[in-house]
């Protein structure tokens, strides 16, 4: 089973640590990573989808993705 998530943040050290964790945890990055401008917080925002392949596994749509 191949799962995927979307990663989303304000572009600062965290987002890039949850980014680098879920790399550690065999997840792959999928394409390229975006960003936004919120002009109402003064904030970009940054997203990147990720992928993972889990063997053994069925989809179920009532399953924790990040727990994967």
């Amino acid at each position: 089973m191949k799962v995927y998530r979307f990663l989303t943040g304000p572009d600062d050290a965290s987002f890039c640590h949850r980014v680098t964790a879920a790399l550690n945890k065999g997840w792959e990055l999928c394409g390229s990573p975006s960003m936004t401008f919120n002009s109402q917080t003064g904030q970009v925002i940054a997203g990147q989808a990720i992928v993972k392949d889990v063997a053994g596994k069925d989809y179920d749509p009532e399953m924790k993705l990040s727990e994967q």
